[in-house]
């Protein structure tokens, strides 16, 4: 008979060898005495089911072998063994953690993510030692209250479990750094989580939540804030206090209108995926430090002009909006790189346009900007620009800069300096005209103004207010029947030490003193 028939007659399984078998959970000598020196033990994917009694009892237990070894080499003096300091069990099938992980006491690094844990032991508060805890990953549905005892705690990351609530003690752990709670199934947030004021990073995104709480103010330190895919209706004010915030995820709530936030370093915020119907002026201009601004598959249908006023945006992402009619005067834009238009229903603009990048697209917007005024009874096209009114009240804004140039005006319209109140104008050109004189509301932007353009008017004198810009580098006064000349003038005696050079003209020209 066959080596195969006796097998199967004596009820052997011949494929045993071959099939997995499940893997003892004793850890060999070899992993553990290696542990002892280094102070640290990888067990991840090792499929196991329960941590060995002898990984709990590491720093306590000599090595079988010490009765056999009393070696004084350097490398066999087990006796002066390190504590285990790094323990990593991610990836295997825990289903439980016994109370005898308070053995070891020294672990600054306990990463059990990746397992199947529906609770946690109350001992795991002792470790008073750790600084990163990692649970991502698991089926934990609440969190033991001692966990909150652990000051030294730096990152807390336990995503992807079922967390429906947190303790309120959370707010006990004073120098987490980090704190990842997404994709949990969290309703609310305790309000003391506003006492971790040594957070940096939170994340709260794949949860329920509907309302963020006010102490949330608190976190003076946060520079990233994930809420994206919730149920949020509305975003406190208050969040402006996060004076640190810099990055701010939105995405996929139920918001109506963008977040009136002031944070002076909010520099990207995404808001895509909700329900935006429109952007408010307030809501724009507290976006002082904004270079990223997602808005994408919301339900836009214009875009304010006072956008244009974001001087430091560098990407703008407008896709799948109701966009009909699109601003020229984004084109202004000192620092735009990225805008994205695709999936609107944009009119006056050709397709084709959209999918030559962003540089050919604002190309073509600039050039509709220099285009001459309609005459009243061509009516409007899809592109309305500030360019065609008396004066371009963006270059305002954007340019800090006040233009009323070739009109043959014999002076400055008062609409226009109203216009640029409050705003730090630094250039002025009101070249070629036919004034007389040098508006004398150009001393409104005394503390900006470096650089003025009177060339080619009919000027007979200038006037010594002139004297309290303080700021003036430059002023050209050329006349055309005249010729160029260059001198020395100092702007005021407060700023007695700052050089003008002005150009201007001798024939028929009188300087006051």
């Amino acid at each position: 008979m066959s080596r195969f028939g006796k097998a199967k007659a004596n009820n052997v399984d011949s494929l045993a060898g071959f099939r997995a078998q499940k893997k003892d959970t004793v850890i060999s000598h070899g992993v553990l005495n290696a542990a002892r020196k280094s102070g640290q033990l990888n067990l991840s994917s090792r499929g196991l089911s329960e941590v060995p009694q002898n990984v709990y009892r590491l720093n306590i237990d000599p090595p079988e072998d010490a009765h056999q070894n009393v070696s004084f080499d350097a490398s066999d003096r087990w006796w002066e063994q390190t504590d285990l300091t790094k323990l990593l069990l991610s990836s295997n099938q825990l289903t439980h953690l016994s109370d005898d992980i308070r053995l070891l006491a020294g672990l600054n690094i306990l990463d059990l993510h990746d397992n199947q844990l529906s609770s946690l032991p109350s001992a795991l508060g002792e470790l008073q030692e750790l600084h990163q805890l990692r649970l991502s990953h698991n089926q934990l549905t609440s969190l033991p209250e001692e966990l909150c005892t652990l000051k030294n705690l730096r990152s807390l990351t336990i995503q992807q479990n079922l967390l429906e609530s947190l303790p309120e003690q959370v707010g006990h752990l004073e120098n987490l750094s980090e704190l990842d709670l997404s994709r949990n199934h969290l309703k609310g947030l305790p309000s003391s989580l506003g006492c971790l004021i040594g957070l940096q990073k939170l994340n709260l995104c794949h949860n329920k939540l509907t309302c963020l709480p006010d102490s949330l103010r608190q976190l003076k330190n946060v520079k990233m804030l994930d809420c994206s895919n919730n149920q949020l209706t509305h975003i406190p004010a208050s969040l402006s206090e996060m004076v640190a915030l810099e990055q701010l995820y939105l995405r996929h709530n139920k918001l109506c209108l963008l977040p009136r936030l002031s944070a002076p370093t909010l520099k990207e915020l995404y808001v895509g995926n909700n329900q935006i119907e429109q952007l408010e002026t307030e809501q724009l201009e507290c976006l002082t430090a904004i270079s990223i601004l997602e808005l994408r598959d919301n339900k836009l249908k214009t875009i304010p002009e006072q956008i244009t006023s974001l001087s430091t945006l560098t990407r703008l992402d407008l896709t799948n909006n109701d966009i009909t009619t699109l601003l020229a005067s984004l084109s202004l834009l000192p620092n735009l790189k990225v805008l994205l238009l695709e999936g609107n229903p944009l009119r006056g603009i050709r397709r084709d346009l959209l999918t030559k990048g962003t540089n050919e697209l604002l190309k073509y917007l600039r050039g509709r900007i220099q285009e001459k005024p309609q005459r009243a009874d061509e009516g409007h096209t899809a592109l309305t620009l500030p360019s065609q009114a008396r004066f371009n009240e963006q270059k305002i804004r954007t340019l800090k800069l006040l233009e009323f140039s070739e009109k043959q005006a014999d002076q400055i319209p008062n609409e226009l300096f109203d216009a640029a109140a409050g705003e730090d104008v630094t250039t002025a050109n009101f070249s070629k005209n036919q004034m007389t004189s040098i508006p004398s509301r150009l001393v409104e932007f005394h503390a900006s103004l470096s650089d003025i353009n009177l060339g080619f008017n009919r000027l007979t004198c200038c006037s010594p207010d002139i004297c309290k810009l303080l700021n003036l580098k430059h002023i050209d006064l050329r006349y055309k029947r005249g010729h160029t000349n260059t001198f020395i003038f100092y702007s005021s005696p407060q700023n007695c030490n700052m050089v003008v050079v002005f150009k201007y003209c001798w024939t028929g020209a009188t300087w006051l003193k």
